[in-house]
């Protein structure tokens, strides 16, 4: 069982992350204070934690700062009010491996802490994906279904790689958005269903079986199977 520490200094928001994960099959601990929060992070064996931007006695920045010197290499989603472009590099530039503004729905941060949990299992470093008959080649930067080619442009490439490397996971369109484009996501754009739509011609032609599935009001996933 997955064990996530949850450094949160508003009750309300925390129940609602710990509520969240512990339904997915997490085991949750959760602290209110920065200085704490980094004590048990340091020795508590964590799998991924949530940490809050603002905190009492260390802030956020400082602790996954203080974390990583000391060799702490746990994933960590950032959580924060602040939500303009600078604030979120500079969360990720101290350590984070990902960024979250609030007001945000519990799902959307369960599915981005299962992605670092994913990411977390020990690995062989990989050149060639696959998912049933879909295979991508990261060095060659080509793609296949089958024994059909597959014509990507660039970004479709990194789109599918995306899905790929995260096969049967429910990716929402704000982590495509921000792992694939780099910035962050403007709820207003159609880019992703566009991108999406393009891809799916190419990857999921008639008489295959479909890969890339759509999530009504959650996102995209890719999988073998509904």
């Amino acid at each position: 069982m997955p064990k996530v520490l949850t450094i949160e200094d508003d009750a309300v928001t925390a129940r609602e992350i710990v509520a969240e994960l512990r339904s997915r099959g997490n085991e949750v601990d959760w602290v209110d204070n920065g200085r704490v929060g980094l004590e048990r992070a340091v020795g508590g064996g964590y799998d991924a934690i949530t940490l809050d931007r603002m905190l009492p006695e260390l802030d956020g920045l400082a602790l996954v700062t203080a974390l990583r010197h000391a060799g702490v290499q746990t994933p960590v989603l950032m959580i924060s009010a602040l939500s303009d472009v600078d604030e979120r590099v500079r969360g990720l530039r101290a350590g984070g491996d990902d960024y979250l503004t609030k007001p945000f729905a519990p799902d959307e941060m369960a599915a981005r802490i299962e992605v670092l949990l994913r990411r977390r299992q020990p690995a062989a470093r990989e050149t060639v994906l696959r998912v049933a008959d879909l295979e991508l080649d990261l060095i060659e930067r080509s793609a296949r279904r089958g024994d059909l080619a597959l014509e990507l442009l660039p970004i479709e490439f990194r789109l599918l790689e995306f899905l790929v490397r995260n096969s049967g996971q429910v990716l929402t369109r704000t982590m495509i958005f921000e792992a694939v484009w780099g910035y962050h996501f403007d709820p207003g754009t159609n880019v992703i269903d566009v991108h999406i739509g393009r891809l799916r011609k190419k990857v999921d032609p008639p008489g295959l079986v479909p890969l890339i599935r759509t999530v009504r009001g959650s996102g995209y996933r890719l999988a073998e199977t509904e």
